[in-house]
């Protein structure tokens, strides 16, 4: 059988199986539904923050913390649409612009990114950050708006390169005659505060908002909610619905994952032809997920974060399974060396362990070393060769990881 044969015998047995899925789309992290279940009081505090636009006065900036699947992103939306919707009724002239710091990945994107949405036309690359915020600057002040700039996944862009976009967009109605400016950042890392200057932070927190992750029962009546339009009548058992929810909430609560959950345990019981999702197609999502989970985060990785992994990893190689941060530290001030970049501050690499940690990819433990002060034992948590496998993808630390399985698999002190 040819390439032809196979793909033509895959899509006919997809066309012809038992339907389970009526929209599977109901499923995904974009989807926007019409009632947002357990987060009133969220969608009240934030609707009441940004109402003063209506009546032509800026509104305070806000901060929302929560960690990921908590409805930061879909609260915002949810809220600011109505605004929008409210806005155009009375004629206020508001406008919002949505950006996923993590998606766009550098402050000149960002604010080409605002630039678009007011419709100044700026170039892919070839200008300078402060070129391009002039021009903001300028097209916004014309255009006589009260612009709501929704900073989603902030974290993502301070802690790697600073706060400097933040400091800029506090400071902007500074320079504004005719337009209004208001801030609301959305961050899954409640230590955030810490990597923000403080005439940020005075300037950036006027109001926050913190979302608690949700229980399983929140948890089950948002998925029973989405079942009902995303599922055919008949086709999930009470079971599989009800594992989903409490998986998702052992796992800080989140909603993302349990209908990452739902939605890929429907595409297994699809694929294996079945009539009904079950628990079992649950325990065989969660493993497809898990995995793929850990080989997107590896690959999202900051340079100097992929060489912190890469450090501890030699560690291991010469049975040191349980790492201080010294040791860590020699030998990432080593591979930096290697690749020609400059190595970070032993405070910075603290951090970073820090934020490994909290992502599952290391585990730390603090200890006391009597006179000495107190330092951390550090450890990989996840498969050695999946690190290996991830990292030989990267242009600059391919050789480095080529090097380190060789040491592995020959069992030698290279």
């Amino acid at each position: 059988m040819d390439n032809t044969d196979i793909l033509e015998d895959v899509f006919e047995k997809f066309l012809n199986k038992t339907k389970i899925f009526r929209d599977r789309e109901v499923l995904r992290h974009d989807y926007l539904p019409d009632k947002l279940p357990h987060r009133e009081e969220q969608i009240r505090q934030l609707g009441e923050t940004v109402a003063p636009v209506l009546k032509g006065a800026r509104s305070s900036n806000i901060f929302i913390y929560g960690k990921t699947g908590t409805g930061k992103t879909a609260v915002t939306k949810y809220v600011l649409s109505h605004l929008e919707a409210k806005a155009k009724e009375s004629s206020a002239p508001v406008k919002f612009c949505y950006t996923n710091c993590q998606i766009t990945g550098s402050e000149y994107r960002v604010f080409a990114g605002l630039c678009q949405n007011i419709g100044v036309p700026v170039p892919f690359t070839g200008l300078s950050v402060g070129e391009v915020y002039d021009r903001f600057k300028a097209g916004l002040d014309s255009s006589r708006v009260i612009f709501i700039i929704v900073l989603d996944e902030v974290d993502a862009l301070i802690k790697p390169r600073g706060d400097s976009l933040l400091y800029e967009l506090t400071r902007i109605n500074e320079t504004l005659g005719k337009s209004k400016v208001s801030i609301i950042g959305i961050s899954n890392d409640l230590r955030l505060k810490e990597f923000l200057d403080p005439r940020v932070l005075s300037s950036l927190s006027e109001e926050e908002i913190v979302f608690r992750p949700y229980d399983a029962s929140e948890l089950r009546s948002i998925l029973f909610e989405r079942v009902k339009s995303a599922f055919f009548d008949g086709a999930l058992s009470d079971g599989a619905l009800c594992l989903c929810a409490a998986l998702a909430a052992a796992e800080h609560g989140d909603a993302r994952r349990a209908l990452d959950l739902l939605r890929v345990a429907g595409e297994v019981a699809e694929r294996k032809d079945t009539n009904v999702v079950t628990e079992e197609h649950v325990r065989e999502a969660e493993k497809n997920i898990e995995h793929n989970r850990v080989v997107e985060t590896l690959k999202n990785l900051t340079l100097h974060s992929k060489l912190v992994v890469l450090s501890v990893l030699k560690l291991n190689r010469i049975n040191v399974h349980r790492a201080i941060t010294g040791e860590i530290y020699e030998v990432y001030s080593e591979l930096s060396g290697e690749l020609g970049v400059a190595p970070l501050t032993q405070r910075r690499l603290s951090t970073l362990v820090n934020e490994l940690d909290s992502m599952g990819i290391l585990s730390t433990k603090v200890i006391s070393m009597g006179r000495y002060g107190r330092t951390k034992r550090i450890r990989l948590e996840i498969v050695r060769t999946l690190v290996s496998d991830v990292f030989a993808g990267d242009t600059r630390l391919g050789r480095l990881v080529d090097y380190e399985m060789k040491c592995l698999s020959n069992h030698s002190s290279c």
